[in-house]
């Protein structure tokens, strides 16, 4: 049940035109997803519109994550969805499920990512990056054995941005849920 009340499009304040800026980073290493039929995300954006300062601060890190991140989009949503999954955010879930097909993560992947690193099928990196978000939600700190794995094929900034984009996520994760920001119809039917 949602605890802010999001605002409807044509109450948004003319700043959040600024505020969404940043989501289209002129420095973008990877393509901006498709718009056209995909779901809007009108009760996220509509929560955030209550706030366009906080929202612009964020967005420019968010920015960078999903668009400047120097992990590819598949890693990210790999990331992404197993953070949504042990934090029981549906709405990232759901809206991260449609990111996760642009990214190339088929159906099976997805639904593996909730079983976890040790599920059968990932390669040593996806189980790495998998066991990087249980031990950085679980511990706040990734322990020694999979910061290994890690750094046996990842660079230094990618192993930073690793840890900023779980964290971001597990950031929107608890907003989220603390929000109850609630499943758009055009989300549901996808």
């Amino acid at each position: 049940m949602a605890r802010l009340t999001p605002l409807p499009p044509g109450e948004w304040p003319d700043s959040m035109r600024d505020a969404f800026a940043p989501l289209r980073p002129a420095d973008a290493r990877h393509p901006l997803p498709e718009t056209k039929g995909r779901p809007k995300a009108l009760n996220v954006l509509g929560t955030l519109a209550l706030h366009p300062e906080l929202t612009k601060a964020f967005n420019t890190f968010n920015g960078y994550i999903l668009f400047s991140s120097t992990l590819a989009p598949r890693e990210r949503e790999l990331l992404v969805l197993r953070v949504a999954s042990v934090r029981q955010s549906a709405y990232e879930w759901e809206q991260h499920r449609v990111l996760a097909a642009d990214a190339g993560l088929g159906p099976d992947e997805v639904e593996r990512i909730a079983q976890g690193p040790d599920a059968p099928g990932w390669s040593p990196l996806d189980r790495a990056m998998l066991s990087a978000v249980d031990d950085l939600i679980g511990d706040a700190e990734i322990s020694d054995g999979t910061w290994q794995a890690l750094a046996a094929e990842l660079d230094e900034q990618q192993l930073m941005d690793l840890v900023f984009t779980v964290g971001a996520y597990d950031l929107l994760a608890m907003a989220f849920r603390s929000f109850g920001v609630e499943l758009d119809e055009d989300l549901l039917r996808k």
